[in-house]
């Protein structure tokens, strides 16, 4: 058979007859790394940045894994199973610390920060309206390498991470609103979908991303009617033609929102606005008029929200309501079906921690795969966002021109 024929059956097929240059390029040596997973401090937060079997296949490749005891609780993972994986268990929050790759999933806390250690990489949300100047100028100050996994993109120039995450709050955000309108939640007793002889309930969506898409699949499927609204003639035709299906589309004209709204018994809010001057697209007068006991998602909390209306609340308290309106004003819906993120996540995660290995070094793949480069925020201590650069009045420098320089 061809697969028995090796290297002695041909004597001058031999790796000594090759150039020497040749052998240098063909060879691969991976590093080996040692990766921290720390415990969610948030309490908006219950996803993990990886699975045991993400930790399984970081190990089984020579990688270590220092994994704070506790921290998969929130998405029903024990420390036992993490162990079972190759993962080093370890008891304090600070000891996980004691890694040249931090990965976990929330933003830094102010506590965190003085945790890092100098030169020190972190992947995590940057989540930059919640981060501040100061803690900005600490991690500066240590040299670290940050890089938010938001905004790493992929070779088709996508954004992995938020679009898995939007496609599982598209979802999520209907199963919560089919919960609220219960009579086992307090709610009016209605259910979503249409049945013989019942006129369908009305879902209005603000936003033809990948989350309003989503969210208008899933709500068809149950049978109710959906319109949706977005500014963008392109996100509304492309979200027709990924459903597959003719809906009610417009743009977001106030008079037309404002008597879809009047009719609605669910409203999902997906509209953010990064660099606008727009806080929100719904109005509190608007929220007045919609029916008593209706359900109103904002999935834009992340971004200060995009309903007037809207309070940020927390898996204790997840609903309140207002003008008669049921809001569900949780920042990270995703973390309602965390164990699920968490598996997308660790999909997405173990797959950057091999490239990193395979390069060789974190400056080597920021240099290889401009994805990562796009998600890279501190630099050797050297800002290089310069949307956060303006935000935080701080000097920011193009990576491109630093990784030459470096």
């Amino acid at each position: 058979m061809a697969s028995s024929i090796g290297n002695s059956d041909f004597p001058l097929f031999h790796t000594s007859l090759l150039p020497q240059e040749e052998m240098l390029e063909v060879k691969h040596t991976q590093k080996k790394l040692t990766i921290g997973i720390p415990k969610e401090l948030s309490k908006f937060e219950n996803r993990l940045a990886l699975t045991p079997q993400g930790v399984e296949l970081l190990a089984e490749n020579g990688h270590t894994i220092l994994f704070e005891s506790g921290a998969g609780a929130p998405c029903n993972y024990t420390d036992q199973q993490f162990a079972e994986s190759g993962a080093s268990i370890v008891k304090s929050h600070a000891e996980v610390f004691e890694c040249e790759i931090l990965l976990k999933v929330s933003p830094l806390t102010p506590d965190e920060v003085s945790l890092v250690k100098k030169c020190q990489t972190i992947i995590s949300l940057v989540q930059v309206q919640q981060q501040s100047r100061d803690c900005m100028l600490k991690l500066m100050s240590k040299k670290v390498n940050a890089i938010g996994f938001e905004l790493i993109r992929d070779e088709n120039r996508c954004y992995p991470v938020l679009r898995i995450m939007s496609e599982i709050e598209g979802y999520t955000s209907i199963m919560i609103a089919s919960e609220y309108l219960s009579k086992a939640h307090n709610g009016k007793g209605v259910f979503l979908g249409g049945i013989t002889g019942i006129a369908p309930a009305e879902v209005v969506i603000l936003g033809a991303g990948m989350a309003g898409e989503n969210a208008a699949r899933a709500a068809i499927g149950l049978g109710a009617t959906v319109k949706v609204f977005d500014n963008s003639f392109k996100s509304l035709r492309e979200l027709e033609l990924n459903i597959g299906q003719k809906v009610f589309t417009s743009v977001l004209s106030p008079k037309v929102l404002t008597k879809a709204l009047k009719t609605a018994e669910v409203v999902i809010g997906n509209l953010r606005y990064l660099q606008s001057g727009i806080k929100y697209m719904v109005t509190e007068e608007q929220v007045m008029q919609m029916k008593p006991g209706s359900v109103l998602i904002d999935l834009s909390m992340g971004q200060g929200g995009c309903f007037e209306t809207s309070m940020c609340t927390d898996f204790s308290h997840p609903v309140f309501k207002k003008h008669g309106v049921t809001h569900y004003c949780v920042p990270n819906v995703a973390s309602h079906v965390s164990r699920t993120a968490t598996i997308a996540l660790s999909n997405i995660f173990s797959r950057i921690i091999l490239d990193v290995a395979e390069a060789g070094s974190v400056d080597k793949i920021i240099k290889e795969n401009p994805g990562i480069s796009d998600g890279l925020y501190i630099y050797k201590g050297i800002l290089t966002n310069h949307y956060m650069g303006e935000l935080f009045s701080l000097p920011s420098k193009d990576i491109g021109l630093l990784m030459a320089a470096f």
